[in-house]
């Protein structure tokens, strides 16, 4: 009975340290494997087995197995914070380039600095730029013609 549960408890806690390098899958794996060591503990309780150990071992087993129980939840369930809700939110709109982008360069987007790529070439500083893309964090932009922009002004 005590090797079952050596076994089963010893998968588990390795099963757990796996998980911090291959993912929350394995720590899902982890998971049922407490919830199986917790109940073999319970099944040798029930059996006359009891002793202060199994006591420790079981209420031990039940903390980790929450706890990775809630990383292996986390993980799984987890929205990149730049995924689609960030893309509609920067998508079309206008800034200024903080720096000339030759193609890569600064842009003040709503009050943000965010790293920029050009997509159609040298943009010089203060140049409007519209977001028409965006790649992990950096903006991919579209530089307006500074003479039409001047133009405009002056009219």
């Amino acid at each position: 009975m005590w090797a079952v549960a050596g076994v089963l408890l010893g998968t588990f806690f390795l099963t757990s340290l796996l998980g911090f390098h291959l993912g929350p899958h394995s720590h899902a794996v982890a998971t049922v494997l407490g919830i199986a060591a917790a109940a073999w503990l319970v099944a040798t309780a029930v059996s006359g087995e009891s002793s202060a150990l199994l006591w420790t071992l079981f209420s031990a087993d039940v903390c980790l197995t929450a706890g990775v129980s809630l990383l292996a939840w986390r993980g799984l369930h987890f929205v990149a914070p730049n995924s689609a809700g960030q893309h509609t939110r920067v998508m079309g709109k206008q800034g200024v380039a903080k720096s000339a982008l030759k193609p890569d360069g600064t842009v003040n987007l709503m009050g943000e600095d965010w790293s920029a790529t050009s997509l159609n070439g040298y943009i010089e500083v203060g140049t409007v730029v519209q977001v028409i893309g965006l790649n992990g964090l950096r903006l991919e932009v579209w530089g307006e013609d500074n003479e039409a922009i001047n133009k405009g002004v002056s009219q």
